[in-house]
């Protein structure tokens, strides 16, 4: 038997296929590549549509214990929409001064670090790249330490700053993701 609305069915879902496609133009803000610790490229317009937390790490600072809490936020959240990004920077105090295989040998064995971790970076002034550069323009606070966190909403428009002092478990930080999330 044939069924007469096949032919429309697989048209309208070709059609709503591509135009998706089409449609999914990457946000400006998100529309850059870095490499991985791993040095394999990594678009963050696969990360459209999530609430993004993106965070400057280092590896000998007295705040690289929050890599622990930033792990806990996002096996609870990811599930959700939650994506946390690292981008490790040596600005502060040369507190990252590994390569970036040491790097992810140290999350990953002291930390057990599983969320999305980027080749080491500069992340202020004349040395920003250019996502941070445009997240400190759109937030108008730049890291003034290590782990410094901006908070992206679903439509990669909206970008909330949080100082090197807020903890990732503070009731601030979760409060602002769950409402994100709920959008």
């Amino acid at each position: 038997m044939h069924d007469a609305r096949l032919p429309a069915i697989v048209f309208g879902f070709v059609f709503g296929f591509f135009a998706n496609i089409a449609g999914a133009a990457c946000v400006p803000l998100l529309d850059h590549t870095f490499p991985s610790l791993m040095d394999q490229p990594q678009p963050l317009c696969q990360y459209q549509g999530k609430v993004v937390l993106v965070v400057n790490t280092a590896s000998k600072c007295g705040y690289t214990p929050q890599y622990e809490g930033l792990e806990k936020l996002y096996r609870r959240y990811r599930d959700k929409g939650l994506v946390v990004l690292g981008f490790p920077a040596n600005d502060f105090g040369g507190q990252e001064p590994g390569s970036n295989k040491e790097i992810a040998d140290f999350c990953q064995v002291n930390y057990g670090v599983s969320f999305p971790m980027f080749a080491k970076t500069g992340v202020v002034a004349r040395n920003a790249n250019p996502f941070y550069a445009m997240l400190a323009k759109k937030t108008g606070a730049r890291p003034e330490w290590n782990f410094h966190k901006y908070l992206i909403d679903r439509s990669g428009e909206k970008v909330l700053s949080f100082d090197t002092r807020v903890e990732p478990s503070d009731r601030r930080l979760v409060a602002e993701i769950e409402r994100l999330l709920a959008q």
